[in-house]
């Protein structure tokens, strides 16, 4: 068993993930985990408790909740780290194995000795942040006094690493990370030198000077000073037309400090573009081509795309990274390639999960990964053929057999992955499919993940780790409002994150508001089209035959919930019919499955069904039958 303190409070066996309610044996574990082995005095695990408001048998009421907390550890069969009472207070034994916040301290400082390695090591150590710090602890000390130092350690790490990336010339891809973190951090000098140097580089000069109008703007109206002799200089430097410099990639220094050791913070998923991305090949140069590097060997970096901020799913991530470890092969063959399905709606976040399990997961597959889109541009599907013919050239050429992870992104028919599981040599192969693919599972046994809306808590989670704490418990309620608008849909969400970021005086309720009165349409970015849940849903019902496309947007008539009578009777058609045209609608995510034999459309696929039906003018009568007579065998 471990403890989860990166994020929300919780205990996982590495498969099922236990997030601990907001409570006082919560608070006092979390006291114990952030000084892990340390002996924290009774007064201050009090303080942490009860805060000012301390019982008035204070003494007894800790030792309580010390055997509550020992309770909870039986419950979980993890005594062996049950806390222990000494002299003057009490200490929780953990080690790297046991805590992820002392894995996270051992990978920075592994990497500060790892030259070469350091930059996929500062990464994994990334990953292990899982959303907003101790979301569940309702400890004012804890959130006071120790996450500001935790989250103080991740922006230490993640500053290194954007300092590596800007120093190998990587300044397009550090931007993503760089935008995010300064709008969670606008204080944050550092990164946004980082991210004015990164514009600067890649032609944007005149965003890199509203950068630091924008921290010099914060910075006297929070604190009544002005930006660092750094950042003065980088901007006119910027001004000047000359090549803005940064320190060294050494010059950052992530050795331990006391008890704190080095470091830093942060579910979903919005998923970048599918395309097929070669890895660098083993004892490459750090952009994947170019003269070999000196010294020992070391896996490579992979180049899939990153999925920054990724938010939620923690009982999905801890299952795929469970199976891609080599927790199970087909066949029981040992060269046989781990395979993996993760199926959704649009806009449910399969890709973003993927990638982020591929990241997690990269010391399992040293000669790193692929993506292979198997849907062409217009929607077609691609066989398995041409899948092949583009793969094989990108696959990492001289690496061992099984070292490589190949992502299948938007497959539509079991035969484009049965034609490319062979071909391909590799390790692990993850698909990704608003299908469910029951055929490939008959034959080949995957895991199977089937993604559904976000929970409200993970959508709140979302939310905070873009917008941040403060601007989202201010508006609390907004906030609930806005993901229920966005059906908990990771794209919808991210969407609406990314509006509001770029508009920070603008309120929640106020965007909630201009959001409401042309919903779904206004789900969109205009300056990126893929950003759109109009156009992820128009492309879903458009690759369905027209009839039962059309039976997807009478059944939106049924406020949400359905099942085969109301179904048949809405469709003009026989229950068994209408049975028949739900199971084929639920195989394409459309429709989710809360109980046998009762159906649900999220609302916001709703609302989109409603919003295209009024927009062509409604729907003739004699379309549905025609439904059933247009069900494929093969693909839909």
């Amino acid at each position: 068993m471990r403890f989860q303190l990166l994020g929300p409070l919780s205990i996982t066996d590495g498969r099922d993930v236990v997030v601990l309610p907001p409570a006082k044996p919560t608070s006092l574990l979390a006291a114990l985990l952030v000084r892990p082995g340390e002996v924290v005095p009774t007064d201050r695990l009090r303080q942490a408790v009860w805060g000012e408001k301390q019982p008035a048998t204070a003494k007894a009421a800790l030792q309580s909740c010390v055997l509550r907390l020992r309770r909870l550890f039986a419950k979980y069969d993890i005594e062996e780290q049950s806390v222990v009472a000494v002299a003057g207070g009490y200490r929780l034994p953990a080690d790297g194995d046991t805590l992820d916040l002392l894995h996270f301290r051992h990978l920075v400082s592994e990497a500060a000795r790892a030259g070469e390695s350091e930059l996929p090591l500062l990464r994994t150590a990334l990953d292990l942040w899982q959303g907003p710090l101790l979301a569940n602890v309702p400890s004012e000390l804890l959130h006071r006094d120790e996450v500001p130092r935790l989250v103080e350690e991740r922006l230490r790490v993640l500053e290194r690493v954007c300092e590596i990336q800007l120093a190998r010339g990587r300044c397009r891809e550090v931007l993503v990370d760089l935008w995010e973190a300064t709008r969670t951090h606008p204080q944050h000098e550092g990164l946004t030198a980082q991210l004015m140097r990164a514009l600067y580089r890649v032609g944007r000069q005149i965003e890199a000077l509203a950068e630091y109008r924008r921290i010099k703007t914060h910075l006297r109206d929070e604190l009544g000073v002005d930006p660092g002799a750094e950042l003065q200089s980088l901007e006119l430097a910027i001004l000047r037309g000359d090549e803005p410099r940064g320190p060294a990639p050494e010059a950052t220094s992530l050795a331990p400090k006391s008890h704190a050791a080095p470091s830093a913070g942060e579910a979903t998923a919005g998923a970048p573009t599918a395309r097929h991305v070669r890895t660098a090949s083993a004892g490459s140069g750090p952009s994947g081509g170019g003269h070999p590097s000196p010294g020992p060997a070391r896996p490579p970096e992979s180049r899939l795309p990153r999925v920054p901020g990724f938010t939620g799913r923690a009982r999905e991530t801890a299952d795929l990274v469970g199976r891609l470890e080599g927790g199970g092969r087909r066949d029981g063959r040992a060269d046989a390639p781990v395979i993996a399905v993760i199926s959704g709606g649009p806009g449910m976040g399969k890709t973003a999960l993927a990638l982020h399990a591929a990241r997690l997961v990269a010391d399992r597959y040293p000669a790193g990964g692929v993506l292979l889109s198997l849907t062409g541009p217009d929607g077609r599907p691609r066989s398995a053929d041409e899948a092949a013919a583009e793969l094989r050239p990108v696959l990492p050429s001289g690496a061992p057999r099984g070292s490589c992870l190949v992502i299948l992104d938007d497959v539509v028919h079991p035969d484009q992955v049965r034609g490319l599981l062979e071909a391909t040599g590799c390790g692990a192969v993850v698909v990704t499919s608003r299908m469910g693919l029951a055929a490939l599972v008959a034959t080949h046994g995957p895991a199977v993940l089937q993604l559904g809306a976000l929970s409200p808590q993970e959508s709140h989670a979302l939310l905070t780790a873009v917008l941040g704490r403060e601007r989202v418990s201010v508006e609390a309620t907004a906030a609930r409002t806005l993901a229920d608008m966005c059906g908990h849909v990771p794209l919808a969400l991210r969407i609406v994150a990314a509006r509001l970021l770029t508009r920070p005086k603008l309120r929640l309720a106020d965007y909630a508001a201009w959001l409401r009165r042309d919903l779904p349409a206004r789900l969109a970015l205009p300056d990126d089209p893929r950003m759109s849940v109009p156009l992820a849903l128009d492309g879903a019902l458009d690759r369905l035959p027209a009839p039962l496309a059309e039976a997807h947007l009478r059944l939106a008539r049924l406020n949400g919930q359905i099942t085969a009578p109301d179904a048949a009777a809405v469709l003009s058609v026989a229950e068994t019919h209408a049975e028949e045209l739900l199971e084929r609608l639920l195989d394409t995510g459309l429709l989710d499955e809360e109980q046998p034999g009762a159906l649900r459309m999220n609302t916001l696929f709703r609302a989109h069904a409603l919003h295209r039906a009024a927009r062509t003018g409604g729907l003739p009568q004699p379309v549905v039958p025609a439904a059933r007579r247009a069900l494929p065998s093969g693909v839909t």
